[in-house]
C-alpha cells in the first residue's frame, strides 16, 4: 500500500510539474500526417491507435506481463496509419530504432544492475567487517545514486521546464553527488552504531536510499510516458480545436490531469499484482538488489539518451532485475565451486534439484519476452481494426 501511495503521488507530480509539452515524436514522427489527408482521417486513426494501445496495455497487465505503454501507443499509431495510408506513410526508420530498444536497452539494464550489485557484494557484503565496510561505501553508493538522479531529473524530467545541455546536467549532478556524499558519512555511521555484523543490518543501511530512489524514478517516469500515453488524446484535441494536424501538438492541462489520473487508478487497480510479479516472482528482491534495479534504470535511460536510443523505462527496469537474478545465479555457482575446491568431497544434485536451485524463474522469462515481442504487432493490428470500423461511422 504505502509503494502505491509513493507511487502515485510521484508518478502524478511528475506528469503535472514537469509532464512534456510536445508529443510530435509520437502524433507526427511515426506516421505521416499529411498521408492521412484530411483531419477526419486523422482523427480516426489516433483514436484507434489510443483504444488499441489501452486495450492492449490493459491486457497485459491483468495477465501479469510488464509491457511498454510507449510501444503499445508507437504500435497503434503504425496500425492506423498502415490502415489509412499504406505502408509508405510509415517511418520505417524510426521502427528500426524502436525495435532496435527491445533488445539494447533491457541488457544495458541488466549489465548496468549486476555490475553495481557484484560491487555490493565485493566490497560490502563478503567483508569480514561489513559494517566498517558500509560505513565507507554506503556514502559513495548514495552519493552514486543522488546524482545520476539529479542529472536524470533534470536531462529527462524537467526538460520542459528548463532546456539543460548534457554536459551541464552531469556537472551538476556530479555537485549533487559529492554533497549528498559528505553528507550521508555522519548519517551512516549513526544509522549503523549498534548493528550486529550481519548481511541484515547491511540491508537496514539501503531501507531511505531506496525509498528516495523508487520516489525519484516515479516523478521522472510520470513526466515522460504519461505525456506519451495522453498523446493520440492531445493530438485530436488540437486537430477538432484548430483543424491543423500538421504542426507540434501540444497538451493541455485537462489532459494531463487525466493521464495523472489514470496512471493512479491504474496503480490501485493493477499495482499489487504487477508488484508482486516484478518485485518477487522473477527473482527475489532485497533492498540492496532493489536499489541496484532503480540506479541501473536512471543510468541506462542516461546513457541510452546520450546515444540517441529511444528506450522504455519498464524494459530497463524488468532487465534490471533480470540482470541482478543472472548474477546472483552466476554468483551463487562460483562460490560453491569455490567451496567444493576448499572441502572437496563427493557430491551429486539431480537435475530437478539444480532447477529448483535457479535464482530466476525460466517460466517468466519467456512469458515477459513474448510480451515485449508482440507488443508492437499486437496493438498495430488491433488499431488497424478499430481504424477500420471507426472510418463506418458517419460524419
Amino acid at each position: 500500500g504505502g509503494a502505491i501511495v509513493i507511487a502515485a503521488v510521484f508518478e502524478s507530480a511528475g506528469a503535472l510539474i514537469a509532464g512534456a509539452d510536445v508529443v510530435s515524436t509520437i502524433a507526427k514522427g511515426i506516421v505521416a500526417p499529411e498521408a492521412l489527408d484530411t483531419p477526419a482521417t486523422f482523427i480516426w486513426a489516433m483514436m484507434a491507435a489510443l483504444l488499441a494501445s489501452a486495450l492492449w496495455v490493459n491486457l497485459a497487465t491483468w495477465i501479469g506481463a510488464p509491457v511498454s505503454t510507449t510501444h503499445a501507443v508507437v504500435g497503434g499509431v503504425v496500425g492506423a496509419g498502415i490502415a489509412g495510408a499504406g505502408f509508405g506513410a510509415v517511418s520505417w526508420d524510426q521502427m528500426l530504432a524502436i525495435a532496435a530498444s527491445w533488445v539494447i536497452s533491457p541488457v544495458m539494464g541488466g549489465v548496468v544492475a549486476a555490475g553495481f550489485l557484484w560491487l555490493i557484494k565485493s566490497r560490502i557484503v563478503y567483508r569480514e567487517d561489513k559494517i566498517a565496510a558500509a560505513r565507507v561505501w554506503v556514502p559513495i553508493l548514495v552519493g552514486i545514486m543522488a546524482g545520476t538522479f539529479a542529472a536524470y531529473l533534470v536531462m529527462k524530467g524537467l526538460k520542459q521546464l528548463v532546456e539543460v545541455s548534457m554536459g551541464a546536467a552531469l556537472l551538476l549532478g556530479l555537485m549533487v553527488g559529492l554533497g549528498c556524499w559528505l553528507l550521508m558519512i555522519p548519517v551512516t555511521r549513526r544509522q549503523s552504531e549498534g548493528l550486529e555484523n550481519r548481511n541484515k543490518s547491511v540491508k537496514v543501511l539501503f531501507g531511505i536510499p531506496l525509498v528516495a530512489s523508487a520516489a525519484l524514478l516515479s516523478f521522472a517516469h510520470g513526466a515522460n510516458d504519461v505525456a506519451n500515453a495522453v498523446g493520440p488524446l492531445a493530438a485530436i484535441v488540437q486537430t477538432v480545436q484548430t483543424g491543423d494536424f500538421n504542426g507540434d501538438v501540444t497538451i493541455p492541462l485537462w489532459v494531463m490531469l487525466i493521464g495523472a489520473f489514470g496512471i493512479s487508478f491504474g496503480l490501485s487497480l493493477f499495482g499489487p499484482k504487477l508488484i508482486r510479479m516484478v518485485g518477487s516472482e522473477i527473482t527475489k528482491l532485497n533492498p540492496m538488489r532493489a536499489y541496484c534495479v532503480a540506479l541501473s534504470a536512471a543510468i541506462t535511460v542516461i546513457l541510452a539518451s546520450w546515444l540517441g536510443l529511444p528506450v522504455s523505462s519498464t524494459h530497463i527496469a524488468v532487465g534490471a532485475i533480470f540482470g541482478v537474478g543472472f548474477f546472483r545465479e552466476w554468483d551463487a555457482e562460483r562460490r560453491l565451486k569455490q567451496a567444493r575446491i576448499a572441502v572437496p568431497r563427493p557430491e551429486y544434485i539431480p537435475a530437478d534439484e539444480r532447477r529448483r536451485r535457479k535464482l530466476v524463474r525460466r517460466l517468466h522469462v519467456l512469458t515477459i519476452g513474448a510480451a515485449w515481442v508482440v507488443t508492437v504487432p499486437a496493438a498495430a493490428l488491433l488499431s488497424a481494426l478499430l481504424f477500420l470500423l471507426l472510418r463506418q461511422i458517419p460524419a
